[in-house]
């Protein structure tokens, strides 16, 4: 039967809790670690205005000496560390008993003195320990004085007495055999019976409360978000707001819509001074505009919520670059603008299920116009304000700029300092360049009706204003380079990543320029196939990232980066003109489009004429088990003619012989 003993001193339980706290510790201070973003970005853009951005964000993340910005994990993980510190010091100044017992240990003598040594030794410690010889103190009762000699006496027979000595050296104790004994790591308090009200009223608060509301909150949490990570609440609003023919005002409104069901209530006023100060503002500078955008997120009653209202001022003062005073204020309108990817991915999808081309191109390209802080309006000039240090102001001075590179020139034409800044932005521009795009079908030479297509894409970043200088190669040298990206092309076309392998990776941007976007912006495009005649999408967008820089320097001159999307081709034969569309996330303006057309024909049709299996000649075997299920077998024209030259020969002969009898 075994002995059960718990534990007073609290050394199991540290024991238990150093390990799961080291469990579950690790992982997440290795995830946090990994996850830290980098602080220098060589590869993104450099101009002034993106630097001081990034600086504005790391001191916002960072928070100040007085008041830390600490995520929930971070203070977590502080709390848990120090738990863990404090448990490893209590456990290292923990006693631990020796359970073995060791005769020579009590005694104080070693293993190889003799037995009469080992009683003489017994004798001096009996009229030393003997408890008429001890008298009891503060610092030792008689009861233990008593218990200290019977250890004694035990430790001496067990080694002098032969029955003791083999109980001993049988089961570890003089004894004899011992019970089982093992430890709980609970302190006895717990099981005793004058505290089972308090244990049975924390179990029942921990596991009959707390338990089924943290569950319960997680699973109707849950519940309540789609995959897309949006409200329910959310998507519905934006299956019935979006229409076929959408633009991005449209979109703006039906974003504010979905804000009442993403913003918190905490610190949402029905009267706030800022937020009423703000719209004034913007009604001087978008007019009309932002009197249709309040009207498309009104509710179905003519009223506009006050999470709405609040949202749509915040967004639209982004966009008209309206600068805010109020610390919490910028805190809140960073934490809306951060999460309209989230909210534009999921309404994208909503229109890509519904395989629309126009609303899914205003999605994509808002959020260019959302990076860059500008308002989406039809003057092509206004993408102008991109540049660092360009204010809408500034376009009218530029004269007939109509392109980037026009603002540069026309910058050091007049001596202007922002010149310089403005070509460093240029430097990191991301204008994208279609080196090559077409279809392709795995061992095959075309495209057969149903069959598994690959869109094929070879992109690269053109900076404008940024000549590359190509190099000249040789005869020889442009054949190596030809086989080499041939067979490049086919080991990616039979891979099964959707990116081709990059060794270059210093080529590739890690920052864009958005010097209003109040986070980190890595450069991205969205892959769109449609039939622009039709306003439908033939294939779903894919995105495409880590896109290089135009390099000179490149290895067979392979400075770009091959992307694919598979789908299945059309059912019927013919000519399918379509579009593919390339957008960008970041910056606005910079989409670029080109028409590619998909050739289905039948099998037979791709045939060659050294692919034809001639007919079986019919003298053959094969020739004649043809001619007997009645299929086409080739006649012996030549037989047949020497027949006929042979039977002529045959008459004129004859005729011959005739004539020399008459004679």
């Amino acid at each position: 039967m075994a002995n059960y003993h718990y534990d007073e001193g609290g050394s199991l339980a540290a024991y238990f809790l150093i390990t799961i706290l080291a469990l579950v510790l690790t992982p997440m201070t290795l995830s946090s670690i990994s996850k830290r973003p980098a602080k220098q970005h060589p590869r993104g853009c450099q101009c002034q205005a993106c630097l001081d951005q990034r600086a504005r964000i790391a001191k916002r993340e960072k928070g100040t000496i007085l008041a830390f910005n600490l995520s929930k994990k971070t203070y977590f993980l502080i709390a848990g560390w120090t738990l863990f510190a404090f448990l490893c010091y209590k456990v290292s100044g923990a006693v631990v008993e020796n359970k073995l017992y060791n005769p020579f240990e009590i005694l104080g003598i070693s293993p190889s003195l003799s037995e009469k040594d080992i009683k003489s030794h017994y004798k001096k410690l009996s009229k030393q320990f003997h408890p008429d010889k001890v008298k009891p103190s503060a610092n030792e009762t008689a009861e233990e004085i008593s218990d200290r000699f019977v250890q004694l006496t035990k430790a001496y027979k067990s080694l002098t007495d032969e029955t003791i000595r083999k109980n001993w050296e049988l089961y570890g104790n003089p004894d004899g055999r011992q019970e089982m004994s093992m430890g709980i790591a609970l302190p006895k308090w717990i099981v005793e019976s004058h505290n089972n009200i308090w244990v049975l009223g924390i179990y029942g608060l921990i596991f009959g409360g707390a338990l089924p509301a943290l569950v319960g909150r997680w699973w109707f949490g849950s519940r309540q978000k789609t995959k897309d990570g949006v409200n329910a609440k959310s998507a519905a609003v934006f299956f019935k707001s979006l229409k076929e023919e959408s633009m991005m005002e449209e979109v703006v409104g039906t974003l504010g819509k979905a804000y009442q069901f993403e913003m918190s209530d905490v610190g949402v006023k029905k009267v706030d001074v800022n937020i009423d100060r703000l719209e004034s503002e913007i009604e001087k500078r978008a007019g009309v505009k932002w009197s249709e955008v309040r009207k498309i997120a009104k509710d179905v009653d003519g009223k506009l919520h006050v999470k709405r209202r609040r949202a749509l001022v915040l967004l639209y003062a982004h966009l008209l670059r309206i600068d805010i005073s109020d610390e919490k204020l910028q805190k809140e309108q960073a934490q809306i603008i951060l999460q309209i990817p989230l909210l534009l991915n999921a309404l994208l999808n909503v229109s890509i299920s519904r395989n629309w081309l126009l609303p899914s191109l205003a999605i994509m390209r808002l959020n260019a116009y959302f990076a860059q802080a500008l308002p989406p309006v039809e003057d092509e000039r206004l993408r102008l304000t991109q540049l660092p240090f360009i204010q809408k102001a500034d376009v009218e001075t530029l004269g007939d700029a109509k392109n980037l590179t026009d603002v540069a020139d026309i910058l050091e034409s007049k001596k202007d300092k922002r010149a310089s800044v403005v070509r460093k932005a240029l430097e990191r521009w991301g204008a994208i360049d279609i080196v090559d795009a077409a279809f392709k079908v795995i061992g095959e030479r075309g495209v057969t009706p149903s069959s598994i297509v690959f869109l094929v894409l070879k992109l690269r970043i053109s900076p404008p204003g940024k000549k590359v200088q190509r190099k000249e190669l040789s005869v020889d040298e442009t054949k190596r380079a030809i086989k080499y990206n041939e067979k490049q092309d086919d080991e990616f076309l039979l891979s099964k990543s959707e990116m081709e392998e990059f060794t270059n990776e210093e080529t590739v941007a890690t920052s864009a320029h958005a010097p209003y976007w109040p986070g980190e912006r890595k450069p991205s495009w969205w892959v769109v196939l449609a039939d622009d005649k039709l306003n439908r999408i033939v294939v779903p967008p894919f995105k495409v990232t880590d896109v290089p820089y135009a390099n000179s320097d490149a290895e067979h001159e392979r400075d770009y980066r091959s992307y694919k999307i598979q789908f299945q081709a059309p059912q019927n034969v013919g000519m399918f003109t379509w579009k593919v569309y390339l957008v960008s996330d970041t910056f606005v303006g910079e989409d670029v489009t080109r028409d590619i057309i998909l050739k289905i024909e039948q099998p037979q049709a791709m045939e060659s004429p050294d692919d034809e299996i001639s007919d079986p000649e019919e003298d053959s075997l094969a020739g004649q088990m043809a001619a007997m299920r009645g299929g086409k077998v080739k006649k012996l024209a030549d037989q047949g003619d020497d027949d006929d030259e042979s039977s002529t020969d045959d008459d004129e002969e004859e005729n011959e012989s005739s004539d020399s009898d008459s004679d």
